[in-house]
């Protein structure tokens, strides 16, 4: 028993080790037989027979172990994967040669419980004449399987039976390890010396700092340009969001009065007063403080004077042509304002006709489009009587189609099943010459491989000697150089390299002089284009006082002639169109009433805020144009006179 237990576990040891994928049969079994030279040469015989053998028919042995595992021996571990494979191949090519009592033997040497569940399931008659038939005739021919191997196994399947019948009952019989009871831990204690008494520590003094200075309040607030700019800000604001209903000549005097009595008092007492201290009846408007210095850069500046430079050049040129008998553009200017009044009477009551025909032309929409719903229900109600009709017929010839198309989808696959174990063997034959010219391409392409690793091999060799017997040679280390010498080569300016030093070094100090004449050179110039500027910032705060000037006296002139908001003209077409809107709105709410239809959302009560809001923004921009115009109108004819003045 033992010897045969030995056998087995060398087998199983060396199976183990094999690698498909890396390892070849002839390689692995020459190997093989090297390591096993300290056996006897009857054991080292039956090693390699059996040993070859399992990875001759690896791929039956395989699928009946998978089976296995699957099936019966889920519960097995996967280390005895070798120890299966072994047995299958004892039991299905060995058994006639090595007799039933040798295997009998080789049987009992192994774990009992193992061997009772795979040969049990091995030589299950249902198993062998089914799916172990079938999947080793797609490796090898049928009748070569069945005559060969499943044949004699049938043969030996009774005197098998008795075998497992025996195992189960050694199995029974087997008598069970006596349990030991054992021995309680008894814990000792560890003989630990004593710790010493902690000794109380000697407090710390704790170090006096010195009182830190307060944070400044600076540090907390904006900086004054960023405030003077929030403060701008809130003023632009609040002046936008201001009615225009203030913005009338009563609240303008007032708003003056107020800002020259806190000038008084401001003048009085020489302090700055808050900018909430407003008159009373006036809105609270933050003034911004207009005294900000504004950094202007050198192109705003020279832009700035070539402006005024072009205004008082032309108002030169004015005078001159006065001076010289030029005619007055009074009489002309006061003939333009007539004419654009009323041009500007004639565009406001073309944009009041367009808007009524606007309004007009929704009201009309909204008739068109309860005529067209009612339509559109109509023609949608017969559109789906006909949608279902010609549905319910393409369901019908649907099923047809799909009941013929599943009968003839039946016989192809009836069809189909008869072919697959013809196409099966047939590929099974083109695989196995696949793979018998792919060895031999494989075994072709190695030697190649070889070869040409020896002959690069040898030429490597090669050049590394080369490359020695090179370091090998004697080389010269150094050379003396003369520099006051001309190297003598026939170049022409050919000098040496002392003479070459000394010309670059004159050449530098020619480089720094001419330097140094340049920054004297733009100095100069920066200096002069300063004064140039500064004479021109000069002039530009002097024309600025001016047009301060001339700007103030002619808002205080506008001021003085503004008129408040006429109404607009009422003209024939107008009046024409606010009376076709009443009647179409009229007919529009009776239309609905007598078709039961809900308005469109544009045109109901709730929703009828926006439509409502629209044509009074519309209003009030046209107002808002208007007075617009009537001011600049106003104001137009003094500036122009101020002007000429």
């Amino acid at each position: 028993m033992a010897y045969y237990e030995k056998c087995i576990e060398t087998v199983i040891e060396q199976l183990d080790k094999f690698n498909p994928e890396k390892d070849s049969p002839e390689q692995f079994l020459e190997t093989v037989s090297t390591s096993l030279q300290t056996l006897s040469a009857q054991t080292q015989a039956f090693v390699l027979e059996v040993l070859s053998g399992c990875l001759q028919y690896q791929r039956l042995l395989t699928i009946v172990v998978d089976a296995f595992y699957v099936r019966d021996g889920r519960l097995c571990l996967w280390a005895d994967y070798s120890l299966f494979e072994v047995i299958c191949y004892l039991a299905t090519f060995q058994l006639d040669e090595l007799g039933f009592q040798l295997f009998c033997n080789i049987i009992k040497s192994q774990p009992l419980d193992k061997m009772c569940k795979f040969l049990r399931f091995f030589f299950n008659p249902l198993n062998l004449c089914s799916w172990i038939k079938d999947e080793w005739s797609l490796v090898y021919e049928i009748a070569y399987v069945k005559e060969n191997w499943i044949d004699p196994l049938m043969r030996w399947q009774p005197k098998v039976q008795e075998l497992i019948s025996q195992l189960e009952r050694m199995l029974a019989n087997h008598p069970s390890l006596p349990k030991t009871k054992a021995k309680v831990t008894e814990p000792k204690e560890f003989n630990l010396s004593a710790p010493r008494p902690r000794g109380i520590p000697v407090p710390e003094r704790v170090p006096i700092l010195a009182k830190p200075r307060p944070v400044p309040r600076s540090t907390y607030q904006l900086p004054k340009e960023q405030q003077l700019l929030e403060i701008t800000k809130r003023y632009n604001r609040r002046k936008a969001e201001v009615s225009e209903t203030y913005m009338t000549p009563a609240f303008l005097k007032a708003c003056c009065v107020g800002e020259v009595c806190k000038r008084e008092e401001k003048g009085k007492k020489g302090e700055r007063l808050p900018s909430h201290l407003i008159t009373a009846g006036a809105p609270s408007l933050l003034q911004p403080n207009d005294d900000v210095p504004v950094k202007l850069n050198t192109a705003a500046i020279l832009r700035e004077g070539a402006l005024y430079q072009r205004q008082v050049e032309k108002e030169l040129q004015r005078v001159d042509q006065l001076v010289d008998g030029a005619g007055d553009f009074s009489e002309f200017l006061e003939w333009q304002k007539r004419m654009q009044a009323k041009d500007r009477e004639e565009q406001l009551a073309a944009g009041e006709c367009r808007r009524l025909q606007g309004k007009l032309s929704h009201e009309e929409a909204i008739l068109a489009r309860q005529h067209l719903m009612q339509e559109n229900k109509q023609k949608a109600n017969q559109k789906k009587e006909e949608q279902t009709a010609e549905l319910m017929q393409q369901c019908a010839e649907r099923r047809l189609q799909e009941e013929r198309s599943m009968k003839e989808l039946v016989e192809q696959v009836l069809e189909t099943q008869k072919n697959v174990k013809v196409a099966q063997t047939k590929l099974l034959k083109v695989r196995q010459q696949i793979v018998q010219e792919v060895i031999e391409e494989s075994r072709e392409l190695l030697q190649r491989s070889t070869e040409a690793a020896k002959e690069e091999q040898r030429q490597r060799c090669e050049l590394i000697s080369q490359l020695r017997a090179l370091e090998m040679q004697p080389t010269r280390k150094g050379k003396l150089v003369d520099l006051t010498q001309i190297p003598g080569y026939g170049l022409e300016g050919e000098m040496s390299i002392m003479e070459l030093r000394e010309r670059l070094a004159l050449l530098k100090e020619s480089q720094r002089r001419e330097e140094e004449e340049k920054r004297d050179q733009i100095i100069q110039g920066k200096r002069a284009k300063s004064q140039e500027l500064q004479n021109t910032v000069e002039q530009i705060s002097l024309c600025r006082a001016a047009m301060g000037r001339s700007a103030a006296l002619r808002w205080e002139e506008k001021k003085a002639l503004s008129v408040g908001p006429g109404a607009p003209c009422q003209d024939e077409r107008v009046l024409e169109l606010q009376r076709r809107i009443e009647e179409k709105a009229a007919e529009r709410h009776k239309q609905a009433a007598l078709l039961h239809v809900s308005a469109p959302r544009a045109a109901r009560p709730k929703p009828r805020s926006f439509e409502a809001q629209h044509w009074l923004e519309l209003e009030r921009s046209r107002e808002r144009r208007l007075r617009a115009l009537q001011q600049e109108g106003s104001a137009c004819g003094p500036a122009r006179r101020l002007e000429a003045a």
